[in-house]
């Protein structure tokens, strides 16, 4: 039965639900980091030690959240991150995800690990906003055959973007999973990637056997140059931590880039997300938009994304969360909470709209 989301107030009230609601396996498999899970937990806490120094007398009677995303229009600056297996979290999966990102007119990545095909998903996104932007995140693993193929569905099903994780040679420890000898459940597939005769997810211990077969440790810029080469849609690069590699990949042609630690589930150690931003984007230098994800849990830390140099943040766990309370329902609350907290905040800072929020609001 759901529970009454119309009395959350915050992501952290769906945290807490989820975790009453949903069963181990699924629960450890999206909340877990890597190792100590440090990296995942800092991600959120450097957020919080960032302070915004507020304007004043200022008439903020009329504001908008409204923001550009990669060139078309959203409601807020805020994409729904790539993650995976949404039928672990409610029967309705990436089908309610979908449907709640439309109705609240932000981005959907959806990730090729998805438990629902591409083309379903763009079928419920655009029933509900015929204009409803879809990206498609993808690894580049082992079958470049697999991989194309993809990536050509993902273009004929309409999607405006292809999003390379490129963080992910090997997958990181993450030893909730292997305590619990994660496996995709049984009546749930890997919709895009499995083949008759192939491997299936639904064996080994932990993630790193489950879904090896997924990636591939001798990815090189060749094979995203291989891939941007492939495909008439653009590329965003996502996983991309130093300054250098935020450059080359703009050099090579990405589109944008998605500053990420994989939700501090690959490299525990790694800087928080809100650490490698400002030196990524001075890398770039306005070549292409700059989006950032990892802890991001209120619309204080929109704003702090925003004065950082980022055109947008992705949302992950909390959206997981929100799937797993209330379905589309739950989905649809959090992006309403994080409208709601980004509209404050801005008029608490002195700002009407997103194109006021400057770096002096951080850097005095």
């Amino acid at each position: 039965m759901s529970a009454p989301i119309s009395d959350f107030v915050s992501l952290d009230d769906f945290e807490r639900h989820a975790f009453e609601v949903l069963r181990v396996l699924p629960r450890d498999y999206f909340r877990s980091g890597a190792w100590a899970e440090t990296t995942m937990h800092e991600n959120r806490a450097a957020w919080e030690r960032l302070r915004i120094w507020y304007r004043v007398m200022r008439d903020v009677s009329a504001r908008s959240t409204s923001a550009t995303i990669l060139g078309g229009e959203a409601s807020m600056p805020v994409c729904i991150a790539p993650t995976a297996l949404h039928r672990m979290a409610h029967p309705d999966g990436e089908l309610a995800t979908a449907r709640a990102a439309a109705r609240a007119d932000v981005p959907m990545i959806l990730s090729s690990l998805s438990t629902t095909t591409i083309e379903d998903v763009r079928a419920a996104a655009t029933e509900i906003d015929p204009a409803a932007r879809t990206w498609m995140q993808m690894y580049i693993g082992r079958d470049r055959g697999i991989v194309r193929e993809l990536a050509q569905r993902a273009h004929a099903a309409g999607c405006d973007a292809l999003v390379l994780t490129v963080d992910t040679p090997v997958w990181g420890i993450r030893e909730r999973d292997i305590r619990n000898h994660f496996r995709v459940p049984d009546g749930l597939s890997i919709v895009h990637l499995e083949r008759p005769g192939g491997p299936t997810g639904h064996t080994g211990s932990g993630i790193q056997e489950a879904l090896a077969w997924t990636i591939d440790a001798s990815l090189t810029w060749k094979d995203f140059e291989w891939l941007r080469d492939s495909t008439p849609l653009p590329v965003i690069l996502k996983g991309i931590c130093r300054a250098e590699d935020a450059a080359r990949g703009v050099e090579l042609g990405a589109k944008a880039i998605l500053v990420s630690n994989h939700g501090g589930r690959q490299l525990d150690g790694a800087p928080a997300t809100v650490e490698a931003l400002p030196h990524c984007v001075d890398a770039v230098a306005g070549r292409v938009p700059v989006l950032v994800d990892g802890g991001v849990r209120r619309g204080t830390d929109i704003l702090r994304a925003l004065a950082l140099g980022a055109q947008a943040v992705c949302i992950g766990r909390p959206i997981l969360w929100g799937l797993a309370s209330g379905g589309e329902e739950g989905v649809s609350r959090v992006l309403a909470i994080l409208a709601q907290e980004l509209d404050v905040t801005l008029a608490l800072s002195g700002c009407t709209g997103v194109n006021d929020v400057t770096d002096d609001l951080l850097r005095p």
